[in-house]
C-alpha cells in the first residue's frame, strides 16, 4: 500500500497527465503495477481531484497507447528488437520461449489473456509484433476488449474506496483474483463468437 499512497500523492498534484504517463510506463514494462496505478487514479477522483468517468477514459487511452507502442515497436523492428539492452532485460531468451509456448497453446487468445498476466504483458505484445503473428487491428481489438474489463474495474474500485483504505486493500487483493474470473468469461464470449461466425460461414458455403 506504500506504493499506492505515493501514486495518490503524485496523481493528486499532477492529475490526468501523471496517470497517463504512468500507464505508458506500465505498458513499456516498467516495474510499476498497472492495477495499483489504475486504483490510484480512481482514488484521486474519489477525493475530488478528478472526474472518475474522465479518469476511466484517460486510463483506457494510456493503457492502449502503451500496449500499442510495444506491439508496433516489435512489428517494425522484428527480432532485432531483442538486441536492444532495455528490451533484452524484459524479453530474455527464456521468457521469449515461454511466450512462444503460450502462443502455441492459446493462439491469439493470449493477446486477450495477457492483460491479466502481470509480468508477461509487455513481453507478449512485443513478441506478437516481432513475429508478425497477428495484425495490428486484431491485436488492438483483443487488447481493447480486455482493457474494457480491467480498466473500469480498477478505477471505479479506487473511487469507491478513496476514504476507506483498509477496505480498499482488501478488495484490491480480491480483485486480483476476480480478474481471472472475468478473463475466463471474456475468453468464453470470444470463443462463442468465433464458433458462431465459423458455423455461419459454413452454412453460407453449404447453401452456396
Amino acid at each position: 500500500m506504500q506504493l499506492l499512497e505515493r501514486l495518490i500523492l503524485l496523481f493528486a498534484e499532477s492529475g490526468y497527465l501523471a496517470v497517463f504517463g504512468a500507464l505508458l510506463l506500465c505498458g513499456a514494462g516498467a516495474p510499476l503495477p498497472e492495477d495499483i496505478t489504475l486504483v490510484a487514479g480512481g482514488v484521486i477522483a474519489g477525493l475530488g481531484f478528478a472526474n472518475v468517468h474522465a479518469m476511466v477514459v484517460v486510463a483506457l487511452v494510456g493503457v492502449l497507447a502503451g500496449d500499442a507502442a510495444m506491439f508496433l515497436l516489435g512489428h517494425r523492428h522484428g527480432a532485432r528488437i531483442m538486441q536492444w539492452p532495455l528490451v533484452a532485460r524484459l524479453l530474455t531468451p527464456a521468457r521469449y520461449a515461454q511466450v512462444q509456448e503460450k502462443f502455441a497453446r492459446y493462439g491469439n487468445r493470449l493477446l486477450f489473456l495477457a492483460r491479466f498476466l502481470p509480468g508477461m504483458r509487455t513481453a507478449v505484445y512485443v513478441t506478437a509484433g516481432a513475429t508478425h503473428r497477428v495484425s495490428f487491428l486484431r491485436f488492438f481489438l483483443l487488447d481493447g476488449l480486455a482493457a474494457l474489463i480491467s480498466v473500469p474495474l480498477w478505477v471505479y474500485l479506487g473511487y469507491a474506496g478513496a476514504d476507506k483504505r483498509e477496505w480498499l486493500a482488501m478488495w484490491i487483493g480480491r480483485g486480483q483474483h476476480g480478474m481471472w474470473i472475468l478473463a475466463g468469461l471474456g475468453v468464453l464470449v470470444v470463443a462463442a463468437l468465433w464458433w458462431w461466425r465459423r458455423r455461419r460461414a459454413r452454412r453460407s458455403a453449404g447453401n452456396g
